[in-house]
């Protein structure tokens, strides 16, 4: 018999129990990411998957309230305790949401490191002969050369990760045209896109050697390229895989593969502070912006930038060494915060500043520094520090910070950058934080959080 502690109460469940009552499965999240320059919302799908291979999607917007930080749950099994039905659309409408072991803690390892080979498998529609590119191309684009995939995840994660012995096979004809798995004006089915393009390539592949799937497809699917989980037996091993869904712009260009393989990995969107209901605002983030002050290549387009701390840190890439974390009032001062892209650091290169009661837990603000340097970084706005309020309960949790008023459309403005002599006071007096210098690899900080007491802290956006 398991127990679970859900809302305060411990409930026991020998047995899957009506979708009213109580759920137990593995959490799937996906996002789907439009075309450049085209104009559909961004995407957001949660699914429990129970053991017999039952699904159920989730209302997304309460099953982040109800798990407070949803993301950190990706990929793991999960209880669910729903609202009574009807559900709107069929999507189960989460009251709580907990590690189904309530009991274990969460590991202190990062939750992504060591080798993650992905497999590459180049799919074609059975009524669409095109094939855009070969597999050398596919097999180069994972390599660790400078600029490649491999290489870049090194490189963000501080050494932590690597995507080595990835490779590509293809071109597979899938069983359907493209209609079958597209319908007009419709989602496209990505479970059956996965089932049948993993199906075609199982007498290749050895899909035991891997932990992702990018699953490459000659034509258009829905509109959008898509990233994230899907619990699947493959070659015996039943697992949460990290997987993509990209239409040819999706692996033309590098940018966007990077972002989908980082929702692979369980990483949502970033955002600016414009208040708008687009995501891809804030180039500071892969995760965001992808395509904006961004480095180009002639073979593979746009390159990726790094991601932003919040999502380094989730994924576990943060040493505590790295990380100072502000959780009393008090003065902070000549914090020298080296720049998030710097292997190999001695100083802080993560801030996380806590907020005084009432807020919950899940919200939060984070600082990093950025610099123009490197091969991934050397087109970003500007050297400077960047602040992020976070929020676990929304879409896109870490939001970047903007003095100008009202916020910029794209962060990429003065005001989303913090230079020495500038300063920033958070809503309600929380923190103060003021940037004192400039030192070898990023910038020397005071802060302040509660009331203020000394004048160092003047806004440098006063004029």
């Amino acid at each position: 018999m398991k127990r679970f502690l859900i809302a305060g109460v411990a409930l026991a469940c020998a047995a899957p129990l009506a979708a009213q009552d109580l759920l137990q499965g593995t959490l799937e999240l996906r996002w789907g990411d439009p075309a450049p320059g085209s104009t559909p919302p961004s995407r957001f799908e949660a699914e429990l998957v129970e053991r017999d291979g039952a699904r159920h999607p989730l209302d997304t917007a309460s099953a982040l309230r109800a798990a407070g930080d949803l993301y950190a749950l990706a990929g793991r099994e999960v209880a669910l305790d729903a609202q009574p039905a009807p559900w709107p659309g069929g999507r189960v409408l989460a009251g709580a949401i907990v590690a189904a072991d309530a009991s274990v803690e969460a590991a202190a390892a990062p939750r992504v490191s060591g080798s993650q080979p992905w497999v590459t498998l180049a799919c074609k529609f059975s009524d669409v002969a095109a094939q855009p590119h070969d597999l050398p191309y596919f097999g180069t684009m994972l390599s660790n050369q400078t600029g490649r995939l491999d290489h870049y995840w090194r490189e963000v994660s501080y050494d932590k990760v690597n995507v080595a012995g990835s490779t590509a096979y293809g071109w597979f004809t899938l069983p359907h045209p493209r209609s079958y798995y597209v319908p007009a004006n419709g989602s496209a089915n990505l479970g059956q896109l996965f089932t049948d393009c993993t199906g075609v390539a199982d007498a290749t592949v050895n899909f035991a050697n891997f932990v992702g799937v990018n699953t490459f497809y000659n034509d258009d699917l829905d509109g959008y390229a898509w990233g994230g989980s899907r619990y699947a037996t493959l070659d015996g091993v039943s697992k949460v895989w990290y997987v993509t869904w990209e239409p040819p712009w999706g692996y033309a260009n590098e940018a966007p593969l990077a972002h989908e393989m980082g929702h692979g990995f369980g990483l949502p969107h970033a955002n600016n502070s414009d208040g708008d209901d687009d995501p891809y605002d804030n180039p500071w983030d892969v995760m965001s912006d992808a395509w904006d002050n961004a480095g180009d290549d002639a073979t593979y387009g746009t390159q990726p930038k790094h991601i932003g701390i919040w999502s380094r840190d989730h994924l576990g890439w943060i040493d505590a060494a790295r990380k100072l974390t502000v959780s009393a009032n008090g003065t902070y001062n000549n914090i020298t915060l080296d720049r998030a892209s710097l292997r190999g650091s001695t100083h802080v290169q993560m801030i996380v500043v806590t907020l005084p009661a009432p807020a919950p837990a899940s919200h939060y603000y984070v600082i990093e520094a950025r610099k123009r340097s490197g091969y991934y970084e050397a087109n970003l706005a500007g050297d400077a520090v960047i602040i992020h309020e976070v929020d676990t309960t929304r879409d896109e949790p870490a939001w970047s910070v903007d003095a100008t008023v009202p916020p910029a459309d794209t962060a990429n403005d003065e005001g989303s950058m913090f230079k020495v002599g500038e300063s920033w006071t958070a809503p309600g007096n929380a923190f103060t934080v003021g940037v004192t210098a400039a030192s070898a690899e990023g910038f020397v900080l005071n802060l302040q959080r509660g009331a203020l007491v000394d004048q160092i802290f003047k806004n440098g956006f006063d004029g």
